[in-house]
Formats: C-alpha cells, sequence, structure tokens
C-alpha cells in the first residue's frame, strides 16, 4: 500500500525504517519489522553494530565541532533520533547549522516537521550519487557557507552502494568541493572471514537489492587524499570511546564479533 500524500510505500522496505525499528524507534511499518526481527531473532547480539555506529557518530560530531567545524552535511541522514548530529553539533556550538541529505520519503515526511522549528537545520531532498544536486539545492547554498570548513558526513551509508555506483568517487567528490580544514567522517561495514558478514550480508542484499560489505584496506580507500586522524580507522567501539562509559574497550579482543563488523574514521582536508 502507497500513502499517495506522501509517497511512502508501506510494502516495500526502506533502510531508515530497518534502523529506526533496530534502534527502538516506532517510524516503521510489518516489512521493515520483518527484516528488523530477523537480526533480533536470528542473530542475536546483532543489533550492536546499529548502537555502536549510532553512539560513534555522536563522538565524531562532537570531535568535528571541537575542531572548528560549525557547519555539517549528513549524507543519507535517516529517521531522527535521539541525539542527532543537530543536537550534537548545537551542544558544542549553538549557531551551528546542519544540513541533512535523504531521498526516503518517510525520512522527509517526518523529518521536516521536527526540524522545522529550527532555522538553522534542514531537510533537503536528494540523491546522495548525485551530489551536485546536494550542493546545488538553494537551501544548501542558503545555509551552508563552501568558503567555510564543512564537516560532511557518510555515516553507515555507502555500504548501501555498489562498487558501480562508484563510493570512493562520491567521498572524493566532496573533498573537492570543501575547503581546508574540513572534516569528513565515514562509518561503514567490514568484511570478516566470519558467517556473520555472510549472514548479514545476504540479507541486506537480498531484502534491498544493494550493498557490499568491504575489507579494511577498502575502506581505507574512500578516504582517498585525505588526511585520516587518530586513530585512524577502526571498529566504531574503539574510535574515541568515551573515558567516563562504564566500559571502555581497548582493543578488537574487548568487542563481540558484530562490533567488529562496522568500523570508522575521520579526515581532514589540508
Amino acid at each position: 500500500m502507497t500513502d499517495q500524500s506522501s509517497g511512502i510505500d508501506e510494502s516495500k522496505p526502506s533502510i531508515a525504517r530497518v534502523y529506526d525499528y533496530l534502534l527502538g524507534g516506532t517510524d516503521n511499518f510489518p516489512v521493515d519489522r520483518e527484516i528488523g526481527d530477523y537480526f533480533l531473532r536470528d542473530l542475536p547480539g546483532s543489533v550492536a553494530m546499529a548502537y555502536a555506529n549510532r553512539q560513534a557518530l555522536v563522538r565524531a560530531v562532537g570531535a568535528m565541532a571541537d575542531d572548528g567545524v560549525r557547519q555539517f552535511i549528513d549524507m543519507g541522514s535517516g529517521l531522527p533520533t535521539a541525539d542527532n548530529v543537530h543536537q550534537v553539533a548545537q551542544r558544542h556550538h549553538p549557531a551551528a547549522r546542519v544540513a541533512y541529505v535523504d531521498d526516503d520519503p518517510t525520512v522527509l515526511d517526518h523529518g521536516r516537521a521536527l526540524l522545522a522549528a529550527d532555522d538553522r537545520t534542514i531537510l533537503v531532498q536528494a540523491d546522495l550519487r548525485e551530489p551536485e544536486s546536494v550542493r546545488d539545492h538553494p537551501d544548501v547554498q542558503r545555509l551552508i557557507d563552501f568558503d567555510q570548513p564543512v564537516g560532511v558526513v557518510f555515516s553507515a551509508v555507502l555500504h548501501h552502494l555498489n562498487d558501480s555506483e562508484r563510493p570512493a568517487d562520491l567521498v572524493r567528490w566532496w573533498a573537492a568541493e570543501v575547503p581546508s580544514g574540513s572534516l569528513v567522517y565515514v562509518s561503514h561495514f567490514r568484511s570478516g572471514a566470519n558467517e556473520e558478514t555472510r549472514l548479514v550480508e545476504q540479507k541486506l542484499q537480498d531484502s534491498f537489492g544493494r550493498g557490499r560489505w568491504r575489507t579494511d584496506e577498502e575502506i581505507l580507500a574512500l578516504f582517498g587524499d585525505l588526511d585520516l586522524l587518530p586513530p585512524g580507522l577502526v571498529p566504531c567501539r574503539l574510535w574515541r570511546p568515551d573515558p567516563t562509559a562504564a566500559e571502555v574497550p581497548t582493543d578488537e579482543g574487548d568487542l563481540t564479533v558484530w562490533e567488529r563488523l562496522i568500523s570508522c574514521g575521520l579526515a581532514g582536508k589540508p
């Protein structure tokens, strides 16, 4: 069934809605919950990937803000949840500006309503695979000053692109568009020589017909000539962990197999 007013097809799963369900949200439909329940029921512990990714994003946005970035573009942002990019950035700098980019009707329907009262935050409908349409969008042009450093966020989105869609070229394009001092964050599902990788990758490909896990070398290649900042490319739970947390992992041996399957890194443009 399709909601004619919003363009939302409730019969087809949405990547954003599946993530929303796994993170405890309510903006999802039975078709999304069916996929989410596969992870919760048949792959116990796998939801740790979604949480590790989200928590690393919060820390990375805070780190970018502390490094002087006052404006952000969040590619394939997904459904709003707790500690969104603009909330984290504005805790560090109240005047921080954030442009969210997505083409999922559910994201657009819910996100715009939530962001309506914040004139420093926008949600634009665009396909991240067409970066010119993002940069040239009138709302992005109004909000983002491309003469000043920009934080470009690719959180858990590039692994949904096939190799033929050239995700490395997409990152390289944005790196060329933003000025010196800009930062680029990438988190990505990480290939492992194990059954867990095979099962999760197969389920998402069967459900959405796209995407590919990548090796550490392939993920590193996404950053191109950008300068990768410490601690480099590591599993999300190991990326600058909160020292005040109840459990602070120090190496991969402290992580579950699921937590090892999503990595991230932050790189700067000199």
